[in-house]
């Protein structure tokens, strides 16, 4: 298979704000990253160098992304799947096969194959994996300079107990997804 091969991996299925973002990235066999690893598994510095090598190195690379409407109105399995159908199409070079992290594909113009744990076993899933997480957490510290007080910043969005608290204070924001458990219920919570 001559094809390049693109991986693919979306972060942003949790939080309770914000959007889910997926990245396709097709690397260049001459140019191999050393160190690329499931993005959980590295440290915050070590992701930011990967960041910026793997955008010098990579063949082509894109970020898709579904809004927070988006997941309302979906649901988040299928607004992940659109974000990633929307990272690969994306790509400035056609993949002839995409390599995607979990066990669902999203339709793609090209052949697939799910990799559960591929994050953290394929470059160049690794590679995605890297790029939607810093891209997404440098999202997520923008919107807590924009809607100070719910700790954005630090929990990126995830139902931390000090969040939930922050909602309960503070309300819902646009960027609160109301489909979700904890968010519905401050909605739905009597005055």
């Amino acid at each position: 298979m001559n094809e390049p091969v693109c991986g693919v991996d979306e972060v942003g299925r949790g939080p309770l704000a914000g959007p889910v973002v997926a990245v396709a990235v097709i690397l260049d066999p001459a140019q191999p990253i050393p160190g690329l690893d499931d993005s959980k598994k590295l440290t915050e510095k070590r992701r930011e160098a990967l960041y910026d090598e793997i955008l010098d190195k990579a063949l082509a690379w894109s970020l898709g992304r579904a809004e927070v409407e988006e997941i309302d109105r979906i649901n988040i399995l299928q607004a992940s799947l659109l974000a990633m159908r929307r990272a690969v199409t994306g790509l400035a070079v056609a993949p002839g096969h995409a390599l995607v992290d979990g066990n669902r594909l999203p339709e793609l113009p090209c052949s697939a194959e799910a990799i559960v744990g591929g994050d953290g076993s394929v470059a160049c899933i690794s590679a995605a994996s890297i790029i939607a997480k810093v891209s997404r957490d440098r999202e997520m510290v923008a919107l807590d300079a924009r809607y100070p007080g719910y700790g954005l910043a630090r929990h990126k969005g995830y139902p931390t107990k000090a969040h939930i608290e922050a909602l309960e204070v503070l309300g819902v924001t646009e960027i609160h997804r109301r489909s979700f458990g904890p968010v519905r219920r401050v909605l739905e919570a009597p005055v």
